[in-house]
């Protein structure tokens, strides 16, 4: 790419070259990192897109509270990602990594551009069908999906109109995903880390300026502006840059394609609970007003931490498990494996016990407006249960992108669909007998069977052996986890109870720095490992 004229300098040799500004901003874009580093990197960006989905919640909630709209809002996504789900996916960034990593260690970079032209121009042709027969059989959808709304034609209409909004977001997700796949296997997370937090922000955008206009399809808007922005601009971006050579070309019969439909088929007729989980919870909330609101609500602001030492670390995970998958480095394999379980499991169980800890205070931060106080201490029952279960949720992502890595996507979709047909009267039986408590309860039964599941088949086809779990620093982080959290509710007993926000902010403050100081204490205290890993990685 030729820069202009007004940028270019030249040298007393006389040679042409960028300003230093140029080339220092060129270099952090285009900086490769290690699997440490990427992982901060990406905790960094989810932090700051964490942050923004706090204030998206608290600003939506304030607006239209726990009610017909904002339960239509939700809804509205259930196609948009259903049809991802099984179209892409997750096959959309996992396959091509597996298949651009290939090219890339075989020295074959002009091989792999194309094999990533053929996969993009013919899968945004087999979406675009998508898409439309998604716009047109919506209203249908709407009803089987959310059993509660055919008797609330108003809400059923509202969520249609939002799902045919949302809908066209899925390709620039599908083209961010593929070009982010290319930046990935260069090790270069720089423009994923930028692309995360502007979806949130559109979402603000819209609620913030254009609410009094649209109402609350001003969010869906918001979405589809956040989705260009964040993913399908940015990552394309930075794929260009990177000497990307794309050709549009189609081809269903290429092997580039068919060996990518290969790998990405049984990820696209599999289910997962970790998809149907949000499928189910709605189906059944839905019977209840404000239902879905709450339980989507709940798993918004339990995934946000999650998010944090869950999905950033198995984003940066993915290329390096892959990288030596294709080394037939197997011992380093399970090692890699092992060791990324153990490190996010014991800090997954810190984490919960805070969350756990300071529920009813983190809960009522989301209070105002239209949310009322009812509304925060029903978020703050179904908040708690799935808390539980962060540490599993984190683990559960790794332990599927080591199957991926290994080229293996049967044994996961098969297991999913399995345990996902099965799940189904649990969530039925549990959500007549307890609620909407009783959701919460089925999603943490479900992800725990599904968790271990996949440890059980990664070890019996000796792909990540049991016996490189760090067992021992797991049981000092339980431990401390359990003291933590001991310490952290006595604290805030005596600190001042839910109120005001001002109030809610200095007990967590306050009752925050006990959890850290007691889990950190307690740790060191047993020779953990873990304080001075997560010092390294800073």
């Amino acid at each position: 790419m030729s820069l202009p004229p007004e940028s270019i300098v030249q040298s007393p040799s006389g040679t042409v070259t960028a300003p230093p500004n140029t080339s220092r901003l060129s270099s952090l874009m285009n900086r490769q990192h290690t699997a440490g580093s990427a992982a901060v990197l990406l905790m960094v960006s989810a932090i700051v897109s964490g942050l923004l989905g706090l204030e998206r919640v608290r600003i939506i909630n304030k607006l239209w509270g726990a009610g017909p709209e904002q339960d239509a809002y939700q809804a509205a996504f259930k196609l948009p990602d259903l049809l991802s789900y099984f179209l892409i996916g997750g096959a959309a960034s996992i396959s091509v990594i597996t298949i651009l990593n290939r090219y890339r260690e075989a020295g074959d970079e002009e091989g792999g551009d194309r094999a990533l032209s053929v996969i993009l121009t013919t899968m945004l042709v087999v979406l675009g069908i998508g898409v439309v027969l998604a716009e047109i059989f919506a209203p249908q959808y709407v009803l089987l999906a959310n059993k509660g709304f055919r008797s609330e034609p108003l809400t059923a209409a509202l969520c249609t109109r939002m799902t045919r909004i949302i809908l066209p977001a899925q390709i620039f997700f599908f083209i961010g995903s593929v070009m982010g796949s290319r930046l990935q296997v260069r090790k270069i997370f720089i423009y994923q880390a930028i692309a995360q937090p502007l979806y949130p922000l559109g979402i603000i955008c819209g609620a913030v300026f254009l609410h009094r206009q649209l109402g609350i399809t001003s969010l869906a808007y918001g979405v589809v502006a956040g989705m260009f922005a964040g993913y399908g601009l940015l990552n394309s971006l930075g794929a260009f840059r990177g000497g990307l050579l794309y050709r549009p070309t189609v081809g269903f019969r290429d092997p580039a394609f068919l060996e990518w439909l290969r790998l990405s088929f049984p990820l696209m007729i599999g289910v997962s609970l970790v998809m149907f989980d949000g499928i189910f919870l709605g189906y059944y909330a839905s019977l209840l007003k404000g239902g879905i609101t709450l339980v989507s609500n709940a798993k918004i602001l339990f995934s946000a931490p999650f998010n944090v030492i869950g999905a950033a670390a198995g984003a940066a995970s993915l290329p390096f498990f892959a990288s030596l998958y294709q080394q037939k480095r197997a011992h380093d394999f399970s090692a890699a494996v092992g060791r990324a379980v153990s490190r996010l499991f014991a800090v997954g169980m810190l984490v919960s016990a805070w969350m756990i800890a300071l529920a009813p205070w983190l809960m009522d931060l989301f209070r105002g407006g239209r949310f009322n106080r009812v509304d925060a201490a029903k978020l703050t029952q179904l908040f708690a249960i799935l808390s539980i279960t962060l540490a599993i949720w984190a683990v559960q992502g790794i332990y599927a992108r080591a199957f991926y890595a290994a080229s293996d996507t049967k044994t996961p979709a098969i297991t999913g669909t399995l345990i996902t047909v099965l799940s189904v009267p649990m969530y039925a039986g549990l959500f007549h007998l307890a609620g909407l408590r009783g959701l919460a309860i089925a999603s943490d039964i479900g992800i725990l069977v599904q968790t271990l599941t996949l440890a059980i088949l990664l070890h019996r086809k000796r792909l990540a052996s049991f016996g490189d779990l760090e067992f021992g620093e797991l049981g000092r982080a339980l431990l401390a986890a359990v003291v933590a959290f001991g310490a952290t509710a006595t604290a805030a007993y005596f600190l001042p109870g839910v109120s005001t926000h001002a109030r809610d902010v200095l007990t967590i403050a306050c009752a925050s720095m006990v959890w850290a100081g007691v889990a950190v204490a307690v740790l060191i205290a047993t020779g953990s490992k873990l304080p001075k890993q997560l010092l390294r990685r800073r």
